[in-house]
């Protein structure tokens, strides 16, 4: 008994520096996007072995762009759509998180989200699309890394630039030049608010682009937009 004690203590030990040290790995990845732009994503890593399992010769469509060179209107519309607090909160949109929660109670099933853009970030540059429990604590965990080593506007940037837009379309520059045939920094509000709309269900909509409920979405971005305050 007592050396099962012991090999036990052990084993903790020795996942928890495990735990440890993949925690400073992620740290370390944060504070090096500060200054230096992600080349990808785990999400895009995803994508395109799900895509090259079908054609070896699938490639993403991606191009970073700066801040600047990306049209206001997108900005304003992302928010609108996916977190009007961004610009106010640490990380975590708290009521949000309470409405999203009463939602899901009453309809018995997973209808709405309360991430914010910080969260959706975390996920997207790490994390699986797998939703599981250990999922979400580490998304936490990232959001947190995030806030408190970037300001809003760049991670607001990277957000713009890794976000999934449709079937191996990733960032600004790419969902623009796949929908509408021009640069991001040239995006008029209703392109903006489309492209907003199919933020939630990206690969559907670039298949289905005139989805009664994607047209309706896009003009309650369009109206909301006005009011959405940007980094």
């Amino acid at each position: 008994m007592k050396k099962l004690r012991s090999w036990l203590w052990r084993a903790l030990v020795i996942a928890a520096g495990l735990v440890l040290l993949y925690q400073v790995w992620l740290f370390a990845h944060v504070c090096w996007w500060i200054k230096f732009n992600p080349s990808s994503s785990a999400f895009m890593e995803t994508r395109l072995e799900i895509m090259q399992d079908k054609n070896p010769d699938a490639e993403l469509r991606h191009k970073w762009v700066p801040y600047s060179k990306i049209s206001n209107h997108l900005k304003r519309a992302l928010i609108a759509a996916e977190d009007a607090k961004f610009v106010d909160h640490e990380g975590f949109d708290w009521e949000g998180i309470q409405k999203a929660y009463e939602k899901n109670m009453k309809k018995g099933r997973i209808i709405a989200g309360g991430s914010t853009i910080s969260q959706q970030l975390a996920k997207n540059l790490f994390l699986s699309t797998k939703r599981t429990p250990w999922r979400k604590l580490e998304e936490a965990a990232i959001t947190v890394m995030l806030e408190a080593v970037m300001d809003k506007r760049r991670i607001f940037e990277i957000y713009l630039n890794v976000i999934e837009w449709g079937n191996g379309v990733f960032g600004a520059e790419a969902a623009a030049r796949h929908y509408y045939r021009t640069g991001a920094a040239s995006l008029s509000a209703e392109q903006a608010a489309k492209l907003a709309a199919m933020v939630p269900n990206p690969r559907y909509y670039d298949a289905h682009r005139e989805a009664r409920g994607l047209m309706l979405k896009t003009g309650l971005i369009l109206s909301r937009m006005g009011d959405a305050e940007i980094p």
